[in-house]
């Protein structure tokens, strides 16, 4: 009697991400992505985190309904002086060698980054670069995992070839195996759009959205607001926060500024922002769909912490950007923007009104032309890489391979 050829197992894929909104909204995009080309997912978030999504974004049972291979699973919470850790997006050898610097030396070229010689300042470095004792801790915990992933099998990656084909080629000196499928939300819709016309789009929110920006931004000229916004973790003392306002008012430019609920600790200073933005015909709003805000033909310019996301959306539509960084990736985020891909002004170490105003006027007046220019040439390359036969659409296809490969 002959027998049958054993049948090969579906893979399952477990996907854990770091627990903060921006780490968890990349990495639902990807769940989602691999969840269409019918691969059983498990996706793992701390309690915490997974309650947040619950309660902000009211698609997540229909996202479950539309893909039967879709789990979410939780484990408890933890607690760690490290709430954000840094990611190097370097060589960990190319970390460790990197002194800590003084204020005094913000400004020296730093030349030994291989795909990256003579574009950073020590400015540049993510903020656990600065002489501290407890980020020097920090640094050589980055150096350490760093190291820890040349272990991995293969690598994947939220960008795309035509930006940053520098680093990449040095990077899969250490990661043959290397998938750059982003921007990933890019991709997603895109895949959807052609696929799946009638489908919804999924969210992941960890505050409360207000719509009511859509219709006021719906209200607005062509490309005449700045959109403002500082992602879900950066915090912000009182004298920025005004800094940054007045900076805003004197511009004399219309201003859409995402304040989260989190943000200003101070009784009253928050509705006294509302009032003085409503006199000047500007909105301040707790959260918004940001990928529809960005796309929004109101929009012309977006002043931004630089966080990675919000970096591609922002990519992805074509609007220029003001940088302002925080920590981690952003400090880096916010040079290339500037001086590599020519998209924007970098303010990072810097609030003050009179600069900001100034950006204000220069991205969106004076040098308007350039930024646009530069913006929709790099969002036509996006776009291009998501699309059948380019290198993100490709590449995913050859990871859905790799992972069908690993199944026993």
């Amino acid at each position: 009697m002959e027998t049958q050829p054993k049948e090969k197992s579906s893979p399952h894929v477990l996907i854990f991400p770091c627990p903060a909104q921006g780490h968890v909204n990349s990495m639902l995009k990807l769940a989602e992505l691999l969840a269409i080309q019918n691969i059983y997912i498990t996706f793992l978030n701390t309690k915490y985190i997974h309650n947040r999504l619950i309660q902000f974004n009211d698609d997540i049972q229909a996202l479950l309904e539309c893909y039967p291979k879709l789990q979410f699973k939780t484990i408890s919470d933890f607690h760690s002086e490290e709430k954000h850790p840094g990611f190097g997006e370097r060589i960990g050898d190319v970390i460790t060698s990197l002194s800590l610097y003084g204020d005094e030396d913000m400004d020296r070229i730093i030349t030994n980054i291989p795909g990256m010689e003579n574009i950073l300042r020590c400015r540049d470095l993510p903020s656990f670069c600065r002489e501290n004792k407890k980020d020097h801790i920090r640094l050589d915990d980055v150096a350490l995992r760093t190291k820890q992933s040349l272990k991995a099998n293969a690598f994947i990656l939220n960008t795309f070839e035509d930006l940053e084909a520098s680093v990449l080629s040095q990077i899969r000196i250490h990661f043959p195996k290397l998938y750059t499928i982003g921007p990933l939300h890019h991709l997603l819709n895109t895949t959807k759009k052609s696929s799946f016309p009638s489908s919804f789009f999924s969210k992941s929110n960890f505050f409360k959205v207000d719509r009511t920006c859509m219709a006021w931004l719906d209200s607005q000229p062509l490309k005449s607001v700045i959109y403002v916004s500082f992602g879900s973790t950066t915090p912000m003392k009182r004298e920025e926060i005004i800094e940054i306002w007045h900076g805003l008012l004197n511009s004399k430019k219309q201003f859409l500024w995402v304040i989260r609920p989190n943000m200003v600790q101070e009784k009253g200073l928050l509705s006294e922002l509302e009032e003085g933005t409503r006199k000047e015909k500007g909105l301040i709003v707790g959260w918004v769909p940001q990928e529809e805000v960005l796309s929004h033909k109101a929009i012309g310019a977006f002043l931004t912490h630089n966080g990675w996301n919000s970096t591609l959306e922002s990519v992805v539509c074509g609007v220029p950007m003001i940088c302002w960084p925080y920590f981690a990736d952003q400090q880096i985020n916010s040079r290339f923007v500037s001086d590599v891909w020519k998209l924007g002004l970098d303010m990072k170490d810097v609030c003050d009104r009179k600069v900001v105003e100034n950006m204000v006027n220069d991205v969106m007046v004076n040098r308007k032309e350039e930024f646009v220019r530069s913006a929709m040439d790099i969002a036509k390359l996006a776009s291009k890489s998501v699309s059948p036969g380019g290198s993100s659409y490709n590449n995913f296809q050859d990871l859905i391979q790799y992972i069908r490969s690993t199944s026993p």
